[in-house]
């Protein structure tokens, strides 16, 4: 049963079935019968697991099975004390209520790879960086989350799920490799 760490870019689709207008996962990898445990979005980036064991995918992306899953986000404007308290939550979001997470601000990220195309930027209002650690994952929730406090998301990347990171597995943006399921365990 392999597990597979890949590094999806920007404005790739999270699918292997063909997309009339983007990149799917099956532009980067060519391993049958493997889809994502868990999702990203087109518009963000960064480390999406894949496995042929149901069992696996379902073990690392339900919510009960404490799988933390680790996001850096560069947002509009600069977080202060007040925003983070509501980051870390709970957080009504209106359809539901996220569960409290560990949300912090960063320095940005020096071994972030540039973004194509790369984030808007105005002149007059300046960006920053978040690390949230979160224990679910709804749809677009770290984009609701930093909206819901005044922080727009500019970039989000997915940076680690359970023990997997990009720190101590590396795969470039369209890279992936393979690790043991057994490391899940640690």
């Amino acid at each position: 049963m392999p597990l597979i760490l890949f590094n999806k870019p920007f404005d790739v689709m999270c699918q292997f079935s063909a997309h009339e207008r983007r990149k799917t996962l099956a532009d980067y990898l060519d391993i049958p019968g493997i889809y994502p445990a868990g999702r990203l979005d087109a518009d963000s980036e960064g480390l999406v697991l894949l496995t042929d064991d149901g069992k696996l995918q379902h073990r690392i992306s339900h919510p009960d099975s404490k799988q933390a899953k680790t996001y850096i986000v560069q947002v509009e404007g600069l977080p202060d004390d007040d925003a983070l308290a509501r980051l870390n939550g709970p957080l009504d979001l209106g359809d539901f209520v996220t569960r409290p997470c560990d949300a912090r601000r960063i320095e940005a990220p020096e071994w972030v790879w540039e973004r194509q195309p790369p984030i808007r930027q105005r002149n007059t209002i300046p960006t920053s960086w978040i690390a949230l650690t979160l224990s679910e994952g709804k749809n677009r929730q770290v984009r609701r989350m930093t909206a819901a406090v005044g922080l727009p998301t500019l970039r989000l990347i997915r940076i680690a799920v359970g023990p997997f990171s990009l720190a101590t597995h590396p795969v470039w943006p369209g890279e992936w490799r393979e690790v043991s399921a057994h490391e899940l365990d640690r």
